[in-house]
């Protein structure tokens, strides 16, 4: 008999919408504070309301499930997913909001690359194909010799490369630790990691810009909730092109608030990267269940 979870199809598209719109509530809220406040400043505000935000998750759960050998490895996550989210926190800072959060979208393309490099996964020509795709959509956005290309939209590339790292990072942590335990962990180590640069660059927050910042901490915790319930009901694959209702929502935000335009080639190369990732996750979802079909035969014992 299979011990699988569930599919409920309906719930799961509502709670991955809903984790769409606070990631994207967060993107504006960002924008907003970084009007007033250094990106250090705001990642650290982020973090500890997150903090906040995730504390009445834990509690009652049994203090023995959020135990772990890997602290060590909870490090290093922490340090690169910080360099990650300054990266992004200072994209959408200073690069036209839709431009920022398409740059993003390509970070399934470098969790690929990064599996075959730390994971030994075997990816074959026709992900590679969508790894190339997503390439090409990228340089489609970031032009590189044009008039328009910037470095910052190298600082928003970084940002999805280290993330992509961090993707790796959090299979590798969950192989033994739980969920709540890897959330949990990764705010205790991302208040102080991100105070230490804070420091430098200290303003307390005036007026609007606590809301601004509370915020963030609220809405980017509770998309990885509502991310992690969707996940749970549904298959990634049929999930994936939800997320990206988030970038009509930041772009209309982008003009309507701070006064942005999109040019085609941002529609056009997000439209490529959003492409890629839909078959990327359609991929991933056949050899997952392909390998949960296989494990069953090939770990039975006679008998069984």
């Amino acid at each position: 008999m299979s011990t699988s979870a569930p599919h409920h199809p309906m719930r799961a598209a509502g709670f991955m919408f809903a984790s769409t719109i606070s990631f994207g509530f967060m993107v504006i809220a960002i924008r907003f504070a970084s009007q007033t406040l250094h990106t250090f400043e705001i990642a650290f505000f982020r973090n500890l309301f997150g903090l906040l935000a995730v504390l009445p998750l834990v509690i009652g759960v049994d203090p023995a499930s959020l135990r772990t050998q890997q602290l060590g490895r909870y490090f290093i996550r922490c340090v690169i997913g910080i360099g990650s989210m300054l990266a992004g926190f200072w994209s959408i800072g200073h690069l036209p909001l839709a431009q920022a959060i398409s740059l993003s979208y390509s970070t399934p393309v470098f969790v690929t690359i990064a599996a075959t490099l730390f994971l030994g996964e075997h990816v074959r020509g026709r992900r590679w194909a969508a790894v190339a795709m997503g390439f090409i959509g990228v340089l489609v956005i970031v032009r590189p010799g044009s008039a328009e290309f910037s470095t910052g939209t190298l600082i928003a590339l970084l940002s999805a490369v280290l993330s992509g790292i961090v993707a790796i990072q959090i299979k590798q942590l969950s192989r033994v630790d739980a969920a709540n335990t890897i959330v949990l962990y990764t705010y205790l180590f991302w208040v102080p990691i991100s105070l230490v640069p804070a420091l430098f660059v200290w303003e307390w927050p005036q007026g609007t810009a606590w809301v601004w910042v509370v915020a963030a901490g609220v809405f980017g915790t509770a998309g990885q909730v509502l991310w992690t319930h969707a996940l749970k009901l549904g298959e990634v694959s049929a999930l994936t092109p939800i997320s990206f209702a988030q970038l009509p929502l930041v772009a209309f935000a982008g003009w309507m608030w701070f006064g942005e335009s999109v040019d085609r080639w941002t529609w056009v190369g997000a439209a490529i990267i959003l492409t890629s990732n839909a078959y990327i996750a359609h991929r991933e979802a056949l050899l997952s269940r392909r390998a949960a079909s296989e494990a069953p035969t090939a770990g039975a014992k006679p008998g069984e």
